[in-house]
């Protein structure tokens, strides 16, 4: 697909990932929606793209609500009368024990990491058909494959993006539409300052890391050239491979994680849950 003169929807545009991504589209020429809940950051994510001879529409968007969603469709055919690309990013992340998960937490990191996209996306493809062209990228994570102790709500959340983008692939097939699924590992961005915890369970970024832009590359480059799934640390796919011939190592490395973390002063079940922003 050509970026040039493409219609690009971002969701979580105002900062990180999604930020750089409708900046790096911009840059290549695209038309980019930018969708978050703080219109004054998109304003200033808008000005930046059209202060350098871009184009944008900022919609205010909290993805959580389904009016929000059929308003930022709405918006954007209005403005642009298609939709070429949409880029599920929006998300948060929750660290803490599945046993001392609120039921309310679960459902918002549902609502928010995945039923968001599931709607979007439910919303864009007739549009996309119609066309008989059209990407989907859905914004996963290298946990969206293997899971992690003090990780496994956020983690349902990513694997059921995952489990989405494939789906879709096969039920697209010949109708001019793709999907790719994107898997991150920690970035370097303020989504864990924002992160919601239970006790001492707030993660800090570990393991490999890599930038919002390098991200954002990444996505531009499976909207370029679609492919299946962007993994963008390289030592994972042995990972993900030892995971499922072998599930007993993932289980082994749970438990020296857990042991770590305890000895850190971890306090499973202490209540102090953070506010998402």
């Amino acid at each position: 697909m050509e970026l040039r003169g493409s219609v690009v929807v971002v969701t979580g545009a105002s900062a990180g990932i999604g930020r750089a991504t409708a900046i790096a589209c911009a840059r290549r020429g695209a038309r980019v929606v930018l969708a978050a809940r703080r219109i004054d950051r998109l304003n200033d994510v808008a000005e930046a793209i059209t202060g350098t001879g871009g184009e944008a529409l900022a919609v205010r968007c909290d993805v959580g609500q389904l009016a929000d969603i059929n308003e930022l469709v709405r918006a954007t055919l209005e403005r642009f009368g298609r939709i070429d690309v949409l880029v599920n990013n929006a998300g948060f992340g929750f660290s803490g024990t599945i046993e001392d998960t609120p039921d309310d937490v679960m459902r918002e990191l549902l609502e928010v990491n995945y039923l968001s996209a599931f709607r979007l996306t439910r919303a864009v493809l007739p549009i996309m058909r119609k066309q008989r062209s059209g990407h989907i990228v859905n914004v996963s994570s290298v946990v969206g494959k293997i899971s992690f102790p003090f990780h496994g709500a956020y983690s349902a959340t990513k694997f059921a993006m995952c489990a989405m983008t494939e789906a879709l692939r096969g039920e697209l097939s010949g109708s001019g539409v793709t999907a790719t699924a994107v898997l991150p590992a920690s970035t370097r961005t303020e989504f864990f300052d924002a992160q919601q915890s239970i006790g001492d369970h707030s993660a800090a970024p570990a393991g490999p890391q890599q930038s919002a832009e390098r991200v954002a590359r990444a996505i531009v480059r499976s909207v370029n050239h679609p492919t299946p799934e962007v993994n963008l640390v390289a030592p994972m796919r042995l990972a993900f491979g030892l995971n499922a011939f072998f599930p007993i190592l993932r289980d082994m490395a749970g438990r020296v994680f857990y042991r770590q973390r305890k000895r850190g002063g971890a306090k499973p079940g202490a209540a102090n849950i953070t506010t998402r922003r």
